[in-house]
């Protein structure tokens, strides 16, 4: 049996030189990519970098030229192609969008999260038949001439509203002799979800204070009357106490509610693995609202199969739901004297359905209100919904358990015509 060794170019042959060279090449364009993706990632440490280029260097010049494929990497590579096997593969498996180009502007090559962001993008075409932002653009020319780092923020608004920060660096590969032109690498970062928290963050804090401000306003200026003119009032004191008692438990509501929504958002990355019957949830919570209903004058209409529904699902969470439809039914449809609830089962493409239905025939709800229903502390007439107790979270609270649950939270509704939630959750299949 040969000894493999004797395949490979001695270290004095006119082939080692080129092939070591060759290797190094490729290895070096990979080191590039890696440190700079590592510090814009944020990993700086210096220690990182060092032993990430080390490694690739390493299996650069220890592996693949000076094994079986000796006369393929002897082989020159097209001019055109300007790029190794290892930096080729690196560039694919970045998960943000990179583009390189050159100093006209035509894109060099790009990554697959950025033909996915920008469907446009062609190699060897210009960047801005595109990618249309004179922000980005102007801002490679002005990485070109100055050669220093550029930051600057990118959005679109087709087919849904996204943020990035693009990071745009001077690459000057032909002072590194890697056989790579010259031009700008575009990296982009996206900025969506952090955008929407801060949003969200800004409107949670503002609606809360403004929320528990009310209430808190209101024991106040009860409790400094009962300390002064009203000390001695005995009829005073009982009606004050009362008022005090309603807008003290208004606030534990509101703090409840808060704190289910945020364990709710703590665990809506968990799909509920407890098979659930929902016709058992759902029977009894109609028999807890029945005498409310009854002494406002509506009429709770429930049709349930015979048959179990099973979802995989939290029996407390779901029980939330139908409890919150059916309360919200009752009191903003009271108007109607009744309130209708059907759960069925429905086949779907994508497997069978626990559909359940909640209609009321009250004053329905405008055109304009039902996108921002879900939202918090989002109330169509905020005084009518104080006045009934609400704490404008109930809708938020179920999208997010609906949601968490893998199902679908659809509102309908026409303005005198009453209003129909309906909640879709996939069923847990027969045998399990």
């Amino acid at each position: 049996m040969s000894d493999p060794s004797e395949n490979r170019p001695a270290s004095g042959s006119p082939e080692a030189g080129p092939l070591r060279m060759a290797a190094f090449r490729g290895a070096l364009v990979a080191c590039l990519l890696l440190s700079a993706i590592a510090l814009w990632r944020g990993y700086g440490d210096g220690w990182f970098v060092l032993g990430v280029v080390s490694a690739i260097v390493l299996s650069a010049l220890a592996g693949g030229p000076y094994r079986k494929r000796l006369g393929e990497a002897l082989q020159p590579r097209p001019k055109s192609s300007g790029r190794s096997d290892m930096a080729e593969a690196l560039l694919a498996h970045i998960p943000d969008p990179v583009i390189m180009v050159d100093r006209r502007q035509v894109v060099l090559e790009a990554n697959k999260a950025a033909h996915r962001l920008l469907p446009g993008l062609k190699i060897s075409q210009p960047l801005s038949f595109a990618l249309r932002s004179p922000d980005v653009l102007d801002g490679i020319e002005e990485v070109l001439e100055a050669g220093t780092s550029l930051r600057i923020e990118y959005s679109e608004r087709v087919p849904t509203e996204r943020t990035f920060e693009v990071h745009i660096g001077p690459l000057q590969a032909e002072a590194l002799n890697v056989g790579v032109q010259s031009g700008v690498v575009l990296f982009f970062r996206d900025l969506t979800e952090a955008r929407r928290l801060e949003v969200m963050r800004a409107d949670f804090v503002a609606n809360a204070s403004h929320e528990l401000r009310t209430p808190l306003a209101s024991l106040l200026g009860f409790v400094e009357t009962l300390q002064g003119p009203a000390r001695d009032d005995l009829k005073a004191r009982e009606r004050f106490l009362e008022i005090m008692r309603v807008q003290a438990q208004r606030m534990k509501r509101l703090i409840d509610d808060l704190l289910s929504l945020s364990r709710i958002e703590m665990r809506s990355h968990v799909s509920p693995t407890q098979k659930v019957d929902l016709g058992s949830l759902v029977a009894p919570m109609v028999e807890t609202f029945s005498p409310a209903a009854k002494e406002k004058g509506v009429a709770i209409r429930a049709v349930l199969p015979e048959r179990p529904v099973h979802v995989f699902g939290d029996r407390d969470e779901l029980l939330r739901v139908i409890e919150n439809l059916i309360e919200n039914a009752v009191k903003y449809g009271e108007s109607g004297k009744a309130v209708d609830i059907t759960l069925e089962s429905i086949e779907s493409e994508a497997g069978p359905y626990s559909v359940l239905s909640v209609q009321d025939y009250g004053p329905g709800i405008a055109p304009e209100h039902l996108p921002r229903l879900t939202e918090r502390f989002y109330r169509v007439d905020a005084a009518h919904s104080r006045d009934k107790g609400g704490t404008g979270l109930g809708l938020a609270i179920v999208k997010h358990i609906v949601n968490r649950h893998r199902g679908q939270l659809d509102i309908a509704s026409e303005p005198g015509q009453g209003a129909r939630f309906t909640v879709r959750l996939p069923e847990a299949p027969t045998g399990e």
